[in-house]
């Protein structure tokens, strides 16, 4: 055996035992989860938080429908700015989606306008919501099913234009709960509508994201990461940093391995939720977990 040979097949070799480790097969998977990070935090000082999570090696931008009104008639100058700060547009906040037939048209076409927006400025999937939950009953079948309905009409309409709708489930509207979430999910089309999944959300309304991670796998097309604690608050609860809560934030990275997933998962967090911290400290934080706690490249 020549040297050339001998080092190919030590190589080879050293691989294989890797491999049989799960250190080769993770390095390999930790690659196809891309880290962003929502401005949602910095409550609209949107220029801000694009240099804040720029200077922190954050390639991933969500950015919130209230950059549509004062950039909808120049989108290249909102599209120069994440350019020059080296982010990409992983997913935009495109708001509530109504069922009331009444608001139809006009909940589809605001969406529409909003891909439009998202396309000119390079991004490809945009989040759906939706109004706020019955405060005095429990959401009907009939309810989950007309909102999964108006989503795949937006759906199916932005596909046009190049940008994938995703529903987003959330505490206080429809798809509180994991029955509730699993009812819109089913009435789904996927074709024209995906799962971005929030893990704290999905915690706070009584599941566990990392089996939902398994569960809607071939529907699942991104994720928001933070994390949720109870509080002495209104609502019982408020969002914290990765790692200061409730959420089995390396099981549902485990899961995400498990199930190879490929796309962005975006750090957000709703609001600073200590008074003597800032969104650049509390990016910081949740960086530190993912690239420490976790060992996930950004």
């Amino acid at each position: 055996m020549n040297r050339r040979n001998f080092l190919q097949n030590t190589s080879l070799a050293m691989a294989a035992t890797m491999a049989g480790t799960g250190w080769l097969e993770a390095a390999i998977k930790k690659g196809d989860i891309k880290i962003g990070y929502s401005a949602i935090t910095w409550g609209g000082k949107d220029e801000q938080a694009m240099a804040d999570l720029a200077g922190l090696g954050f390639k991933g931008i969500q950015l919130r429908a209230n950059t549509f009104a004062p950039y909808r008639s120049k989108p290249s100058e909102l599209k120069d700015a994440l350019v020059k700060n080296n982010l990409t547009l992983c997913m935009f906040s495109s708001g509530n989606v109504e069922i009331d037939p009444a608001k139809f048209e006009s909940t589809v076409d605001t969406h529409v306008a909003h891909a439009s927006f998202v396309k000119a400025l390079g991004g490809s999937a945009m989040q759906l919501t939706n109004s706020l939950r019955p405060k005095d009953r429990a959401p009907s079948v009939e309810e989950l099913k007309k909102l999964a309905q108006v989503m795949n009409e937006v759906g199916k309409q932005t596909a046009d234009l190049g940008v994938q709708a995703v529903y987003h489930n959330h505490m206080n509207q429809l798809g509180e709960t994991p029955e509730e979430v699993d009812v819109i999910v089913q009435a789904m089309d996927p074709r024209y509508i995906k799962l971005l999944l929030d893990i704290a959300h999905y915690k706070q309304g009584g599941g566990e994201p990392h089996d939902a991670i398994i569960k809607y796998k071939d529907i699942l097309h991104s994720l928001h990461l933070k994390d949720t604690k109870p509080a002495e608050t209104k609502s019982g609860y408020k969002f914290v940093e990765l790692g200061q809560g409730r959420v089995d934030v390396p099981a549902v990275f485990k899961a995400l391995d498990k199930v190879k997933f490929k796309g962005w998962a975006v750090v957000e967090l709703d609001g600073v939720p200590d008074p003597e911290k800032s969104p650049l400290i509390c990016a910081e934080t949740n960086k530190k977990y993912i690239t420490e706690v976790l060992k996930y490249p950004l």
